[in-house]
């Protein structure tokens, strides 16, 4: 059967303060457009034009961001992956942040429908001063036709290095199985969940970060987060797409690079 494939690759350079395009390179149904901001950050939106992911379908996505730059890259709608009739669709991601350089890694929601196979790696290489945020969020099944989205199955891979030294590694694993779905330490009957990672230049600068976060944080409300050197990472569960975004919102906006979240994700 007929397979979507798609890649897509932006490079930076930096020139009286701005971060401007260097290279773009598309190919297949990845596309890359850079609207104007009024921002000195560079903003890149990523489209999937085949309009969702099925099996054996593939992404690859590349960005590399110049010393000194700051770039924005998010998604013009959420990526859907559809029922599969055999393997997983999969996607790739390789972002390299140059020195002194910040990178906002913001894709919308990520919706898995019944039946549907995601097998997903992110690999970020940071470079001596550079910083981070980063969120991947998922969403089981659509929240208007009430699906639930059980057997849905997700292989989640990230590993963030810094000057070629592992700092982040994590992996998530949703096999469609009942236990998962509701045990209280896993999902807990929710269906919406994401993470948010920021990694600092250093270890003072995050906690910094953290004292902040937590003074906005809703008490009780499902999100919470946690410090270990120059990481930041916050976990939030919900039950819907809609209340998740409510609360992840306002933690992007502190931790943002560019002061501001990207128009497409404005509720």
């Amino acid at each position: 059967m007929q397979r979507a494939r798609g890649a897509g690759r932006i490079t930076t350079k930096q020139g009286d303060g701005i971060t401007r395009l260097d290279r773009l390179y598309q190919d297949g149904c990845a596309k890359i457009r850079l609207p104007h901001t009024h921002s000195s950050a560079l903003e890149a939106v990523l489209i999937n034009t085949a309009g969702g992911l099925t099996g054996g379908d593939r992404m690859d996505w590349t960005a590399k961001i110049a010393a000194n730059g700051k770039a924005v890259l998010t998604t013009q709608a959420c990526e859907r992956i559809y029922r599969s009739l055999g393997g997983p669709a999969s996607v790739h991601t390789r972002l390299d942040v140059g020195a002194n350089a910040h990178l906002d890694w913001l894709p919308q929601e990520t919706i898995l429908f019944a039946s549907s196979q995601l097998d997903r790696h992110i690999e970020i290489d940071l470079a001596a001063g550079a910083s981070l945020t980063a969120i991947e969020a998922i969403l089981l099944g659509r929240d208007a036709m009430g699906e639930v989205a059980l057997d849905a199955k997700l292989r989640d891979n990230w590993r963030i290095r810094r000057n070629g030294r592992l700092i982040h590694a994590e992996a998530t694993r949703l096999d469609g199985t009942e236990a998962e779905r509701n045990g209280l330490s896993l999902l807990a009957g929710k269906r919406a969940f994401a993470t948010v990672l920021h990694i600092a230049p250093d270890a003072d600068a995050c906690t910094a970060r953290l004292a902040r976060l937590r003074a906005i944080l809703p008490d009780d409300s499902g999100i919470a987060a946690s410090a270990n050197g120059e990481r930041l990472v916050i976990r939030a569960l919900s039950q819907s797409g809609l209340a998740l975004r409510r609360l992840i919102v306002p933690v992007l906006v502190e931790l943002s690079g560019a002061g501001t979240l990207p128009r497409l994700w404005h509720l």
